[in-house]
């Protein structure tokens, strides 16, 4: 029920409508490192993190950038990949061991069609992601490193710990030695 509360902050969806959801998912594992999504295959499945701590990153050269993490209770895809079902363009790896279900891009346009609240529900949480993205640059932008790093401490704590500190790092469009520098010395 924890993840219906979660839905229920974007769009206050009945139980029958939820479990038009939850009936349609099937569980996955995935082992820490293993691969979701890579570049140039598209992603068939919208994934509901249980468990573990995933990434979206892409690679120029020797270099990381990290667009993303996901964990319980959110949703875990390459969004355009999935949404549009185009080649993606980044890798979703995970960082640790994971417990994930899904649902198919067919299966929840069925879904969508069938129900005007699910359709309303996803909506709405795209458009919620579509503002964190934004919130994201402006604070890239805007926040000194150690305000961004205070926010993200403040946000995803239980990263600091489950995530090397170089993807945190980059996340936040910060030099490694200068995170590890916040992370010995400045409290949240």
């Amino acid at each position: 029920m924890e993840r219906y509360q979660f839905f229920k902050q974007f769009h206050n969806i009945s139980l029958t409508d939820y479990h038009l959801l939850t009936d349609c998912l099937k569980a996955r594992s995935f082992k820490k490192g293993e691969f979701i999504t890579v570049p140039g295959q598209i992603q068939r499945k919208l994934y509901f993190v249980k468990s573990g701590v995933q990434m979206a990153y892409f690679e120029t050269g020797d270099k990381i950038y990290t667009l993303a993490f996901t964990y319980f209770p959110y949703l875990c895809a390459i969004a355009e990949s999935f949404s549009f079902q185009v080649p993606s363009k980044y890798h979703l790896v995970c960082l640790t061991d994971s417990e994930l279900e899904y649902i198919t891009h067919d299966d929840l346009q069925n879904l969508v069609d069938q129900s005007q609240q699910m359709e309303r529900l996803f909506r709405r949480m795209t458009e919620a992601m579509f503002a964190g993205m934004i919130d994201l640059h402006i604070e890239l932008r805007a926040m000194t490193i150690e305000e961004r790093y205070k926010k993200f401490c403040r946000k995803s704590p239980h990263l600091l710990q489950l995530v090397p500190h170089k993807y945190i790092a980059s996340y936040l469009g910060i030099d490694p030695t200068n995170f590890s520098k916040l992370f010995n010395n400045v409290k949240f």
